[in-house]
């Protein structure tokens, strides 16, 4: 990315913003129960991105712990004002990786779902097509994600 193409993000009232400083290395919308009751919506969108390519703009997040289906938990960076949540980091990658939430991005349509995750229980209603890989459950890295990716997932977290 460069600075005519920034990828910026903010919270409902704007005291937090942020900046991507990197093209996420993969991005998940997820349509398990779990993401639909924690989001409200149907499924969420989540651009995973090195934690050191994300840099604040202003302010400062405020970090909760919530519980995850995998029972291991996460961390949700929100707005301390309006509680909008920024971003999650969780299960391996643990504060490595950022789960960015693509819809509090100033440009969501730069970061489309790269999969479908836990279709097996999607709303019915929601149409998927064969445009990107579609799984019943979770799937393995390896098989999907680009070689450059995989390697900044593993530097990232160290494997």
């Amino acid at each position: 990315m460069n600075k005519h193409n920034r990828n910026t993000g903010r919270c409902t009232c704007g005291e937090i913003e942020y900046e991507l400083t990197a093209i996420p290395m993969f991005v998940h919308c997820c349509h398990c129960t779990w993401c639909q009751r924690e989001t409200g919506s149907a499924f969420a969108v989540n651009a995973l991105i090195e934690a050191d390519e994300v840099r604040l703009i202003q302010g400062s997040p405020e970090k909760t712990d919530v519980p995850s289906n995998s029972g291991i938990g996460q961390k949700i960076s929100r707005c301390p004002s309006c509680k909008t949540a920024l971003w999650s980091n969780y299960g391996a990658a643990n504060e490595a990786v950022c789960f960015i939430r693509v819809g509090t991005l100033n440009n969501p349509d730069a970061c489309p779902p790269d999969i479908h995750i836990f279709t097996s229980t999607k709303q019915k209603w929601v149409e998927l097509n064969d445009s990107v890989p579609v799984m019943d459950e979770y799937y393995q890295r390896s098989n999907y994600w680009p070689e450059q990716s995989i390697t900044r997932y593993k530097r990232a977290v160290k494997v």
